[in-house]
Formats: structure tokens, C-alpha cells, sequence
């Protein structure tokens, strides 16, 4: 199966699954004081109440912001009020620019679809592959529903394997 046969596969999916019923992420933070995190989508895993959670325990939460056509940059998040629509509709951080990438301890990466071996399959442009192939140290955690599990997701050698998946 191609990327583009997988990623219409799991719209498939994601039309028989998501009935606006959510569940959250429940994961031992303690060891992590910089977290690189997601603004979800309404087709992924939702992140708010943890983002908000971790920020009450006087962890460092980082979003992504789209800045180009190929390149994201990270704000720091310290609530709601640092979000708006940014761009493909996803609320993105307004808050102080971060740049100490060595800083950051982990990094909780969205995908459509992700493999037993750690490929992840994104949204097809490329942003979190290339922000991640800038960082080698960073442990990478895809999380996803279980249903977003495949036998195999297509990988090229631009793509970063993810260090672990966790599927909720």
C-alpha cells in the first residue's frame, strides 16, 4: 500500500471511529520538564487537557507553528489564551518563541498511521520529518487510537522512526 492509499484508509477509519467520544492520555510525566506537544485536531488524539495539566505542574510545554510552506517553529504554552487558528485550521501557540532544542526531553508527535516498528505516517508535508531530523537526541513518542495501528506504514529515508507509540 502506498502513503497515499494509507492515508485515505485511515480517513476511512476515522469516519467509522471518531464519534466525539474522547479519551486521554494518561502517562507518568515526571522524568520530563520540557515537553514538545500537539495542538490536536478533531481527528487525533486530543492533547488539551494534558497540555493544560502539565503547564499546572510547572512543566515547559512546547507547540508547534507552522512559519512556511516546509518549516515549523516551537512556542512555549502556558494556556488557552496562547492559542489561535493558525495554519490547515490547527490552533497554534502565540507565546514566546523556544529555540533550546537540547532542552527539550520529549517530543508527543500526531500521525495517521503508525507501525509496530515506529513509522509514522503524517499528513504528507513533511513538517514534523524535517523539525525532527534537526533534533537526533530527542525521544519521540507517536501517539495515536489503536485503530491508527497498521501492519505497515511505507517509509523513505527522510522519514523519522519514532522511539515508541502509544495507542489509546
Amino acid at each position: 500500500m502506498t502513503k497515499q492509499e494509507l492515508r485515505q484508509h485511515i480517513r476511512t477509519l476515522k469516519q467509522q471511529h471518531l464519534t466525539g467520544e474522547r479519551s486521554t492520555l494518561n502517562v507518568q510525566w515526571s522524568t520530563f520538564n520540557v515537553i514538545l506537544l500537539y495542538s490536536a485536531l478533531p481527528d487525533e488524539v486530543p492533547t488539551q487537557a494534558l497540555m493544560d495539566d502539565l503547564v499546572a505542574q510547572g512543566k515547559t510545554v512546547l507547540l508547534p507553528r507552522v512559519i512556511n510552506d516546509r518549516d515549523m517553529e516551537l512556542r512555549r504554552y502556558t494556556g488557552p489564551q496562547d492559542l489561535q487558528e493558525g495554519a490547515y485550521g490547527i490552533l497554534e501557540p502565540t507565546g514566546e518563541r523556544f529555540t533550546d532544542y537540547e532542552a527539550i526531553d520529549v517530543a508527543i508527535v500526531p500521525g495517521m498511521a503508525f507501525d509496530a516498528e515506529g513509522h509514522r505516517l503524517g499528513r504528507g508535508k513533511g513538517y514534523y520529518d524535517r523539525f525532527l531530523s534537526r533534533v537526533p537526541h530527542l525521544y519521540k513518542i507517536g501517539l495515536c487510537f489503536s485503530w491508527q495501528m497498521v501492519d505497515h506504514v511505507p517509509c523513505d529515508e527522510h522519514d523519522v522512526v519514532m522511539d515508541q507509540i502509544i495507542q489509546i
